[in-house]
């Protein structure tokens, strides 16, 4: 049965996340809206008077409207983390880079209470198996410790005084004197000057594993690319003294991998993470006491989302390529060791975010070529829908076009998948166009994606296949789920720009289609797609004939100063860093940019500055480039109104038929 829990309307631009349930299934928690940018202001995409803010609410699955929890207000991306209590009555979060608590109940009052005050970013709380306790991480920048919270004796008693204590006029000194603290103690696990990260607790709540990583070195070179080596530690949560268990090597494929937070986990009496050190990302467990580790997922693919297991089992559920490099599956595996992994699901669909509950029943999302992502639960049988009625009846699954797997060769040997979509009923030569992908820490599949934006952007190519346009959506070097040494070639980024020759190659192969017309190409894509479009157009107006850039970089030279992790000043090479990622970027090549362009950007992006469309838009008035822009006011990088984007992919089929289906 399925329950309309929110009653949100509209088209407002106030997103969900960091959805969760309590235990016993009766209150869902999500964060709505979105994170803060520089100037500490929630994203306000409709321009209303008053500013909306990102906040933490609670909703009863049986029980009238949703109650405010209290702010949020995290600062990047995909930030929002709410831990809900063992027992499911309070739930913790980061606001201001300090850790919250509110009641999950309803009961006394619902306003989020402050737990820490402690110097530096705090982020990733964890409960303890018994909800007495807190690990988090402390970020003091050039260093980060693992911390574990001790909450008050009587944590209901405290959240108590703590209502009575704000509903009281006395003086704000004198409220605090009367008031218990929340939090009775702060532990440092091991404290050391490296990086501390990722805190995870044993099932019986007397240790704590971690990685570790190096804290930061100054004034080392910027343009060599160097290895990031890391450790496992188990610390005691009653001495806070901890061990190493196991050290990575020293080599690039060595490095601290992509989905290492959110793989690792106890297992029984063993740990479960995950490393690159054949060149694929595999899990591997170890004992708690340390000792040899065992590759569990052998093989040429890579392993993605890994599911939390409950009460530390050793049944290990997890997504993967395995078998189908451009899909994603879900497999079982036990973390033992000793046996191979199971194939869950299989076929010509797409499954990822398996989560594993008691009775060992296993939930996820996916999808297919022609079905947009919907929930499953797996059986024996592979997946089964649950909500059967999600999907619209108008959904036009008969239009869509099936893309066909390729693989093409770039200019110095490298082998690049891409996901081929061919009009229906095509005769003759047509259009055609590249797409490429942002992150650039991406994958297209040949289905709909596991995340809303490149959901978006595989239901805007086969839009455009339906139009009449071959699209190419290319996989290019910097992606994932094809090795390390592919996301992490040299020469690329704004380090050579190296990937850009994996985009001509594109180019070159759809040239040899028979159905294509080779003086009738285009380009487009968002973020780092962006960029790939606007070298494409700067580098190469004779291949490519118009191109669609929506918030793109255009000039790395001035967006690595605003990155202090990445770029510092007093580092040997800085000028000839800064000189490489220009030479890197599509500004440097505007002298011969001829072809046509459509760019959008909304000047609220908090990921791209919108200073590089600006400044691109100068560049091209001085060449006398055509181009058309979309501008969105109050509009993020991920476009918050969902007209916006229909607004956007409409507006670049119309460009693109004006310059190229006209030619």
């Amino acid at each position: 049965m399925e329950t309309k829990v929110s009653h949100y309307s509209g088209d407002d631009g106030q997103r969900i996340a960091s959805l969760k349930i309590t235990p016993d299934g009766r209150t869902i928690l999500y964060a709505r809206g979105s994170e803060l940018n520089g100037a500490g202001r929630s994203a306000n995409p409709l321009s209303l008077p008053a500013q909306p803010k990102q906040q933490v609410w609670a909703a009863d699955v049986d029980k009238g409207e949703p109650r405010l929890l209290g702010e949020m207000g995290c600062e990047e991306e995909g930030c929002e983390d709410i831990q809900i209590s063992p027992d499911g009555k309070y739930a913790v979060w980061e606001t201001k880079h300090q850790l919250w608590i509110a009641r999950t109940n309803g009961t006394g009052s619902s306003t989020a209470k402050q737990l820490t005050d402690i110097r530096g970013e705090i982020s990733w709380p964890q409960w303890s198996p018994d909800g007495k306790r807190i690990a988090f991480r402390v970020d003091r920048r050039s260093h980060s410790l693992v911390a574990i919270g001790d909450l008050a004796a009587n944590l209901d008693q405290a959240m108590s005084s703590a209502e009575g204590a704000e509903a009281d006029k006395k003086p704000e000194t004198e409220k605090k004197k009367d008031q218990p603290p929340l939090l009775s103690g702060v532990h440092y696990l091991a404290p050391s000057s490296e990086r501390d990260l990722f805190p995870r607790w044993s099932p019986d709540g007397k240790q704590v594993t971690f990685i570790r990583a190096e804290g930061q070195e100054n004034k080392l070179p910027l343009i060599p690319v160097r290895p990031r080596p890391w450790s496992l530690w188990v610390g005691e949560t009653t001495s806070y003294t901890a061990r190493q268990i196991w050290s990575s090597g020293t080599t690039l494929r060595d490095s601290l991998p992509p989905f290492a937070g959110e793989s690792l986990q106890f297992a029984g009496d063993r740990i479960v993470f995950v490393s690159e050190r054949t060149n694929r990302n595999h899990l591997y467990s170890i004992p708690v006491a340390g000792g040899q580790a065992v590759e569990l997922t052998p093989g040429d693919f890579d392993v993605e989302d890994v599911t939390p297991n409950p009460a530390g089992r050793s049944l290990i559920v997890y997504s993967s390529n395995q078998d189908d490099v451009d899909r994603r599956h879900i497999w079982s595996v036990d973390a033992k060791g000793g046996a191979s992994p199971k194939a869950l699901t299989r076929g010509e669909t797409i499954e990822w975010a398996p989560t594993l509950i008691s009775g060992d029943r296993i939930f996820c999302l996916g999808s297919a070529a022609a079905l947009p992502a919907l929930p499953y639960r797996i059986s024996a049988s592979g997946r089964d829908l649950i909500a059967k009625d999600a999907l619209p009846k108008d959904f036009p699954s008969a239009q869509l076009v099936l893309p066909k797997q390729v693989t093409f060769k770039s200019s110095d040997g490298l082998t690049i998948h891409g996901q081929l979509f061919v009009p229906k009923n095509q005769t003759g030569r047509g259009p055609a166009l590249i797409f490429t992908h942002g992150g650039p820490s991406r994958q297209m599949m040949l289905g709909f994606h596991y995340m809303y934006y490149y959901h978006n952007a595989y239901a805007e190519n086969q839009y455009l296949a339906n139009l009449g346009y071959t699209v190419l959506s290319v996989n290019y070097r910097l992606g994932i789920m094809y090795g390390h040494d592919f996301r992490q070639p040299p020469n690329a980024g704004w380090r050579g720009a190296s990937e850009y020759n994996d985009v001509v190659a594109g180019e070159h192969y759809l040239e040899s289609l028979p159905n294509v017309d080779p003086q009738r190409i285009g380009l487009w894509g968002g973020s780092y797609g962006g960029f790939l479009t606007a070298m494409g157009l700067a580098r190469n107006s004779d291949l490519f004939k118009a191109g669609v850039d929506f918030h793109g970089v255009h000039d790395w030279s001035a967006l690595l100063p605003q990155r202090p992790r990445i770029f510092a000043e007093e580092a040997p090479d800085a000028k000839e860093a800064l000189q490489l990622a220009f030479s890197s970027s599509p500004d440097s090549s505007v002298d011969k940019w001829r072809s046509p362009a459509l760019l959008i950007h909304g000047d609220d992006d908090r990921n791209v500055p919108f200073n590089q469309t600006v400044d691109l838009v100068q560049r091209l008035k001085k060449q006398g480039v055509e181009y058309e822009e979309i501008i969105y006011p109050d509009e993020i990088h991920d476009l918050l109104l969902w007209r916006d984007w229909v607004n956007s992919y409409k507006a670049a089929a119309v460009f693109f038929d004006k310059r190229l289906k006209a030619r």
